[in-house]
Formats: structure tokens, sequence, C-alpha cells
């Protein structure tokens, strides 16, 4: 019988499985977790011939290097980076045939913070709670990639696509966060709000995929104490005690004490996932603040 499997000869910084997630256990303190840029972890999978909800694999900034046990088609997007089997370079963004045994490599991004790798038939490590993703945060799913560790695959489902190189955005040079105020502004002065929506913030290195958090203006508050624990939610921005808005990712816990601010539009966390240190981050409401 054919070996699918893939073993990991170089794990890299921070290399995890991803797929959609586990949503609908907030209840139970288990955050979403899943892919940070989702868009191109599904790109990935159409590339292989993958459904878009096979997982993948997340790297962070210096890539990964894996050996197929059979020939797989292997296809790498997200943060541009160099691609080579057994040295020899070959196409990002595009499908490429692996042989058995050869050694697939993303060298660090060139731009970006996160590069994504699906492989024909996707990663079949066993699911928990209905997803094969890692959560940092919960310790569900499986660990981090390590060296010499070995994931199953499963059977592809689909032909590769026929394309030569997928279009996709760049990193970007200025994170833009469309935000709704709420539900906890009015625990804020009227000129923190101004500030958090007219002011410039950038992404710190202390940024994982629990939170990106943020260097700026501190943001003073008109409410003293704290919150009991409220449900957060996914892009939620928490102001902690030194004022500086962390903005909640897919590890996120599932509740906090922080007043929330605001909450980001759905549609622009991918582009967070890819944001480096230094990054530029503006905040633009889609509302105006409350009466006060």
């Amino acid at each position: 019988m054919t070996d699918r499997a893939l073993a990991v000869v170089r794990a890299g910084a921070l290399t995890t499985v991803q797929d959609t997630g586990r949503p609908g256990h907030a209840h139970l303190g288990v955050p979403r977790s899943g892919a940070l840029d989702g868009p191109t972890a599904a790109l990935v999978n159409r590339l292989v011939g993958n459904p878009p909800g096979a997982a993948v694999l997340e790297t962070t900034l210096n890539g990964v290097a894996v050996r197929p046990r059979s020939a797989v088609t292997a296809a790498v997007a997200g943060a541009p980076c160099a691609v080579t089997v057994d040295g020899r370079p070959v196409a990002w963004g595009a499908p490429v045939r692996v042989p058995a045994g050869a050694v697939l490599d993303l060298g660090p991004a060139v731009r970006g913070v996160r590069s994504y790798v699906a492989v024909s038939g996707g990663i079949t490590v066993d699911p928990v709670l209905g997803s094969r993703s890692t959560d940092l945060l919960s310790g569900l799913g499986p660990p981090p990639l390590a060296d010499g560790m070995v994931l199953p695959l499963g059977r592809p489902a689909g032909l590769p696509a026929r394309v030569d190189v997928a279009p996709q955005p760049s990193p970007p040079e200025e994170l833009v966060l469309h935000v709704t105020l709420g539900p906890r502004d009015d625990w804020f002065t009227a000129e923190a709000v101004r500030t958090f929506t007219s002011r410039a913030y950038r992404v710190s290195p202390a940024s994982n995929r629990i939170g990106l958090r943020t260097e700026g203006p501190a943001l003073a508050r008109s409410v003293p104490g704290e919150l009991p624990s409220e449900g957060m939610v996914l892009g939620a921005i928490q102001v902690p005690p030194d004022g500086r808005p962390v903005v909640f990712l897919a590890d996120h816990p599932t509740t906090g004490g922080y007043p929330v601010i605001a909450v980001v539009r759905p549609q622009d966390l991918p582009a967070a996932a890819q944001a480096v240190p230094g990054t530029p981050v503006r905040f633009t409401a889609v509302r105006g603040p409350r009466r006060r």
C-alpha cells in the first residue's frame, strides 16, 4: 500500500496544521482557531484539488521543509517565499508535483508573515471537536510541527487546478481595519475614541495567533475598574491596562474582562495575518461613536 504521509524535515519557527477551525464551541471555552488567512488556505487547497476545508500547513516567517513518502501535488501561497523541490526552484502560487522522497522546502518570507502549504489529499491528523486545527491557546489539535514528525495524508479527491500562477493580494504595507465601535466604547473618553479612529498605530512584535498587538497612543478610560468577564468574538479589539488596542485573532480567548472598544469587519482580518511587525495600522469606523 502506498504510504500517504508527510515527514517534517525542518519545522520552522512555528508551523501548525490548520483548517477552517472549530466554530460553535465558545460556550465550552474553546476558540474557533483555524487558518488566520482563510482565503489563502482555501486557495492552496483549490490549486491541488482539495475541498476548501482540507487541513493545510500554516508557517510563520521562516518556512518549513517536508518530505512526502509518496508522490503528491503541493501548492504554496500567502507570504511570498522561495520554494524548491530537492533544491530546484519551483513555482509559488501554483500546483507543483513533488516526487516521493523529495524535499519540498519553503524559504523565509520575503514579505508578509504566514505562508500556506496544501498537499493533495489534505493532512488527516485526527480531528478534535470536528477540526484538525492546532489551537495554541487551548492546546487542542495536533502540536506545532517538530523535526521528525510524520503527518498522515488523505487520498486525492480532485484534479489540480490548471493555472500557471494564481492571483492573490500582496501583504499589506498599511493595515486598514474597518471597525464597528462598541460594545464598550463608552468606557473611553471622547478624545480616546477620536484618537483610536484617527491616529496611526503599528503592529507589535508581540503579536501572535491569539491577537495582533499594537504600539501607539494609549487610550484613556472614562470608566475606572474592570468588567466582569464577557464573551469575546473574532475581531474584538480589547484594550488592556496599557491602553494599546489588541485585535483578537483565531486563537483568542472566548471571554475577557478588559473593555472592547470596537470589532473588526471579518473580511479585513486575513490581511492582519500577513502584517509584519512595524506595519502601520489604522482603525476606520464604519459608524460613529455613541452619543454621550
